[in-house]
C-alpha cells in the first residue's frame, strides 16, 4: 500500500471544526489504497479540545510528533488569560473587548509570525522529517492549511525530496477574509506573497474547500485548483433520529458567533412575532453553542430575547449532533467580508444532513446560497432582512415550508468516505504522473 504524509497542526484531542478536514479524511484512506502517517504537534495548545475526536484515528496509525513551540501562550500570559482559556480570533472581537496589547499582539502576529503564529513549529518539523524520510519511504504528501504552518513545512520538504504534495486550503491564505486585519507590513507582505507563489509553483494539485475560492486561487497564479468540501461523516449520523418537538420553536447555532455574524434581522423578526403573536413566548427556544461575542449578546439583550436564549458554551460533537436532532431550524451566519461569497462554513453539511431547515444569513450571493438552494434545504436572506425572516419563520412555525429534503443517500457526494476516496484518486493521479516524468527523464 502506498504512504502519504499528512501534515497538520490539529488532530486529537483538538476539538472544534478545523480538526475534522484531516481528521476524516486520514480516517478512511485506507479503504482506497493509500496508508497515511501523520505528522503533528506533540504538546499543543488547542483553543478547544474533544476527546471525542479520538473514535475516528485508525487502528495502528504510525503518528509523529515534534514539541510545538506556543507563543500564544505567552500572549496569553502577558494580556491576562488563563492558560485555559481559549484564545479567539481577536480580529473578530469586538473592538470595545480588545485592549492596547491585543492591537499590539495583531500586529506582531501579522509582521513576525510568517505565515501564522505557528510559525516557529516549521523549523524543527523539517529538521525531523528530513531525518525521517531518509530512513523511510513516503509516496506523496498531503497538507491541511490554515495553519499555513503545515504548508510551508509540506513545501520545504516536497522541494527538497521531490516527492508529489497536495496543498490543502481550508481558508485561503493572502486572500483570507481576515488578512487586511492582521496590520501587515509591506515587508510581511512581500514574504507572505511569496512563499504563497511557491506554494502554487511547487505543489502537484492544490484543493480548496468552495468553489469561489478555487477561481480565486487560480486568478493569482494558483494551477491545478480542485475543490474539496468539508463533508459530513455518516458514522457521526449512525443513531441520528430527528426528534419531535410539539409546542417548541427551537432555532439552534453551533459554533463561533462574532461580531462579524451578528443576525440582527433575525433577533428584529424574533421581537417582532413575541410582540404581535403571544403563542410564541411558549414555544420559542434559542440554543447557542460555542463562543458568542459580546456585541451580539449585546444585540440579543437589546431586543428583549435573554429569557428565550440559552448560552451552551463549547460542547462535544456529540452533543451537537443531540441539538441538531431536537431543533427546528437552524442558523447558518456567513462571515460578512470581502470574500464571503467562498465562504462555506465547515458545519454546513452536517447541517444539510440533519434535515432540518437552514436558515442563512450573507450579504452577498455565494456558494453556501448555491447548495441551499439546489437542494432545497432552506432560505438565505442579508443580514437585515427582517421582515422577509419573520414571513419564513410564520410559515415554517405554521408547517406550510416548502423546504423539502432529499433522502440521506442524495448527500453521499459530500460523505468523508466519499471525499476521502476522491483524495486517493488525486494522489494515484499525482504519483503516477511524476513516475512517468522520471521515467522520461532516465530513457
Amino acid at each position: 500500500m502506498k504512504r502519504v504524509l499528512v501534515i497538520t497542526y490539529h488532530w486529537p484531542p483538538s476539538g472544534g471544526v478545523t480538526v475534522l478536514r484531516c481528521l476524516k479524511i486520514v480516517k478512511y484512506l485506507r479503504e482506497f489504497g493509500w496508508e497515511p502517517v501523520v505528522f503533528t504537534a506533540r504538546d499543543a495548545s488547542y483553543q478547544f479540545e474533544d476527546t471525542s475526536n479520538f473514535k475516528d484515528v485508525p487502528r495502528d496509525l504510525e503518528i509523529l510528533r515534534v514539541h510545538a513551540p506556543e507563543p500564544t501562550n505567552l500572549f496569553k500570559r502577558i494580556t491576562g488569560r488563563t492558560s485555559r482559556e481559549p484564545l479567539l480570533s481577536i480580529t473578530s472581537t469586538s473592538q470595545e473587548k480588545r485592549s492596547m496589547l491585543d492591537e499590539f499582539g495583531i500586529w506582531v502576529r501579522g509582521n513576525f509570525f510568517i505565515p501564522d503564529a505557528r510559525a516557529l513549529w516549521i523549523r524543527p518539523s523539517v529538521r525531523f522529517l528530513r531525518n525521517y524520510l531518509r530512513t523511510h519511504s513516503i509516496d506523496a504528501i498531503f497538507t491541511d492549511g490554515p495553519p499555513h504552518t503545515n504548508t510551508v513545512i509540506g513545501l520545504r520538504i516536497a522541494q527538497e525530496f521531490k516527492i508529489p504534495w497536495i496543498a490543502d486550503f481550508q481558508d485561503p491564505w493572502t486572500q483570507v477574509d481576515y488578512y487586511t486585519d492582521m496590520k501587515i507590513g509591506k515587508r510581511a507582505d512581500r514574504i507572505h506573497r511569496a512563499l504563497e507563489q511557491e506554494v502554487f509553483s511547487t505543489a502537484s494539485l492544490i484543493s480548496i474547500a468552495s468553489p469561489t475560492w478555487a477561481r480565486d486561487l487560480e486568478a493569482i497564479g494558483a494551477r491545478n485548483v480542485q475543490v474539496l468540501p468539508y463533508g459530513f461523516d455518516e458514522a457521526d449520523f449512525e443513531t441520528y433520529k430527528p426528534i419531535p418537538t410539539p409546542g417548541r420553536f427551537i432555532l439552534f447555532h453551533g459554533g463561533l458567533l462574532g461580531k462579524d455574524r451578528n443576525p440582527i434581522g433575525l433577533f428584529q423578526a424574533l421581537r417582532e412575532l413575541l410582540d404581535t403573536e403571544t403563542s410564541w413566548a411558549e414555544s420559542l427556544e434559542i440554543r447557542l453553542a460555542g463562543p458568542v461575542d459580546v456585541e451580539v449578546q449585546n444585540t440579543i439583550a437589546q431586543y428583549d430575547l435573554m429569557p428565550w436564549t440559552t448560552f451552551l458554551g463549547t460542547i462535544p460533537r456529540e452533543e451537537i449532533i443531540r441539538e441538531l436532532e431536537q431543533a427546528s431550524v437552524l442558523l447558518l451566519p456567513i462571515n460578512q467580508a470581502s470574500n464571503a461569497a467562498g465562504r462555506i462554513p465547515g458545519k454546513l453539511f452536517e447541517l444539510l444532513r440533519s434535515g432540518k431547515p437552514i436558515l442563512s444569513f450573507s450579504e452577498v450571493p455565494g456558494d453556501v446560497n448555491d447548495y441551499i438552494t439546489q437542494l432545497r434545504a432552506g432560505r438565505t436572506f442579508g443580514y437585515l432582512d427582517s421582515s422577509e425572516i419573520q414571513k419564513t419563520l410564520e410559515m415554517w412555525i405554521s408547517d406550510q415550508s416548502d423546504i423539502s429534503i432529499p433522502e440521506p443517500s442524495s448527500f453521499k457526494p459530500f460523505s468523508n468516505q466519499a471525499l476521502a476516496e476522491t483524495v486517493a484518486q488525486w494522489l494515484n493521479q499525482i504519483t503516477t504522473k511524476i513516475h512517468q516524468e522520471r521515467v522520461n527523464d532516465d530513457v
